[in-house]
């Protein structure tokens, strides 16, 4: 490993992985802004409803028997429609309300100090042994607080294996793996759940006008996720990258100010003891309201679970679990004094949201033509019948579905702006040959996360290669692509193994999600 030999080979086929991924990213680079995207996107839908409805292209819906035409939007009834109904696309866009009402809450907790103390609390207390496992598993949970896991986890696992005498590039790298290769997995419903959950129901209604998919749409697959990364992310760790990095030289390294990141102070720990004892009021409150025959959160109706006010309104548990836990911290840690404190905390998280909104209203806008021109049905229905006539299905159906996702995702680095644009065509297309809406979310949701740690056009991928210059000052784009590589391979295999199993086994995706979608009897 250490010869000169073996290094040469070595640096001889990154170069060629890095040479290929320099080119992805050139024309990434090339592609315009993702809302601007959404523009050209929009375009395009018009003109080709323009082209589809002068050649009276038609499609049989295969659950009503109805007739489906190509609706032209380049006449006056199109202009029409566009123009009275600009503003309810954006308003009503599912997304939007459900990102930004969990994002309401989260802020509070994030700005608080809550999810940081938490998240350090869990890497400092770990033992020896376990430490690369909890440094994977701290960076998968931070996806609960969407991105605060690429500012706070990622450089503490390089100061914590740095304060032990192991490499901190190793540290690092678990930390990364866990936070962004891991993003889709988690033990907690979080934004990034909402909102997915809101595009996948976009692109279903266009097959099912009434069909729900709820934030929880994949709980159960994205839990055992979550272990599997970890595992996974902990074997690749200390059985590929530690003896490839090897032992650490600091001569050149930076300052990191780890003292301060791996020590928690006593106002801090007073914020943590608030904070627990209000999550113990919280859960005894739900469980109250569960687990009697006629508990309060509940379907009134039936008594069900599935169907309750706390699973359908999940978005709101999330906002209450965030801003309650977050002032019951910030008022031990002394982080939050005042009503003002926690509006700004709120109005903050409101601006970290201005590009999102941005991006959503050409999204909205996008999704709402696709859906009037009605290309979205017909093209789910030839597309259905395409797949069905090649009788690909079932194991290579999925395999193949989530590297479609892959190679997209190696030039639009936003998870929520390419399901977006995938969701319109693959959720309806996989409904009519008989695959839930949330089956085809966990795919992509795989496929989406395994390449975050090996794409430049990633938002944070900048950022990482400033952690780590400040232990390798010659580290570049090529030295976190080489770093990451191996575990994007091995979450890749191990995670669409998984997926597989889950697919094989019949196992339900979340409450009230299955695999399979049966359309509702007319």
């Amino acid at each position: 490993m250490n010869t000169e030999e073996t290094t040469e080979n070595e640096l001889s086929k990154m170069s060629f992985a890095y040479r290929f991924l320099a080119r992805v990213e050139r024309v990434g680079n090339m592609l315009p802004h993702p809302a601007t995207l959404f523009v050209i996107l929009a375009v395009i839908v018009l003109i080709l409803s323009a082209i589809t409805s002068y050649f009276e292209v038609s499609v049989t819906h295969p659950g009503t028997g109805e007739q489906i035409t190509a609706v032209s939007l380049l006449n006056t009834d199109g202009l029409h429609r566009i123009l009275t109904s600009l503003v309810t696309n954006f308003t009503g866009f599912a997304p939007l309300g459900i990102v930004l009402v969990a994002l309401l809450g989260i802020a509070v907790a994030e700005t608080s100090g809550l999810i940081s103390a938490m998240i350090r609390l869990v890497v400092i207390k770990a033992p020896d042994k376990l430490l690369t496992a909890v440094v994977v598993f701290a960076g998968v949970i931070s996806n609960v607080a969407s991105d605060v896991g690429y500012v706070v986890v990622i450089p503490l696992g390089a100061v914590i294996f740095h304060a032990v005498g192991r490499h901190p590039l190793v540290g690092l790298a678990a930390a990364f793996a866990g936070v962004s290769g891991g993003f889709a997995a988690n033990i907690f419903i979080g934004p990034g759940d909402t909102l997915l959950a809101g595009i996948t129901q976009e692109g279903a209604r266009i097959i099912n006008a009434a069909y729900e998919v709820s934030p929880a749409a994949n709980y159960y697959f994205l839990s055992a996720s979550t272990f599997l990364v970890t595992i996974a992310g902990t074997i690749v760790t200390e059985k590929v990258i530690a003896p490839r990095l090897g032992e650490y030289r600091s001569e050149d390294a930076e300052e990191t100010g780890a003292e301060g990141l791996t020590v928690l102070k006593p106002n801090e720990k007073r914020g943590l003891v608030f904070a627990a004892v209000t999550l113990v009021v919280m859960v005894i409150i739900v469980l109250s309201g569960l687990l009697p025959e006629n508990g309060f959160l509940l379907d009134p109706k039936t008594g069900g679970f599935l169907t309750s006010p706390f699973l359908r309104g999940i978005v709101s548990i999330i906002f209450f679990g965030g801003l309650f836990l977050g002032l019951a911290y910030g008022i031990g840690a002394g982080t939050m004094r005042n009503d003002a404190d926690v509006m700004n905390a709120m109005e903050d998280g409101m601006k970290s949201m201005s590009a999102y909104l941005v991006l959503a209203f050409f999204a909205a806008q996008f999704v709402a033509f696709f859906n009037w021109t009605n290309l979205g049905l017909i093209t789910a229905v030839e597309g259905a019948e395409l797949l069905r006539s090649l009788n690909i299905g079932g194991v290579p159906l999925i395999i193949s579905f989530v590297i479609v996702t892959i190679l997209l995702d190696l030039l639009v680095g936003s998870a929520s702006a390419k399901w977006v644009v995938m969701a319109p065509v693959f959720v309806p297309m996989l409904m009519l040959l008989g695959y839930s809406p949330e089956m085809t979310q966990a795919a992509y949701r795989v496929g989406d996360s395994v390449a975050n740690i090996v794409t430049p056009l990633m938002t944070y991928f900048p950022l990482i290669v400033v952690f780590a210059q400040k232990y390798d000052k010659k580290a570049g784009i090529g030295t976190i692509i080489a770093l990451m590589m191996p575990y994007s391979i091995v979450f890749f295999i191990s995670w669409t193994v998984l997926l597989v199993v889950w697919y094989l086994l019949g196992l339900p995706l979340g409450p009230g999600a299955g695999i399979y979608y049966e359309a509702p009897a007319l």
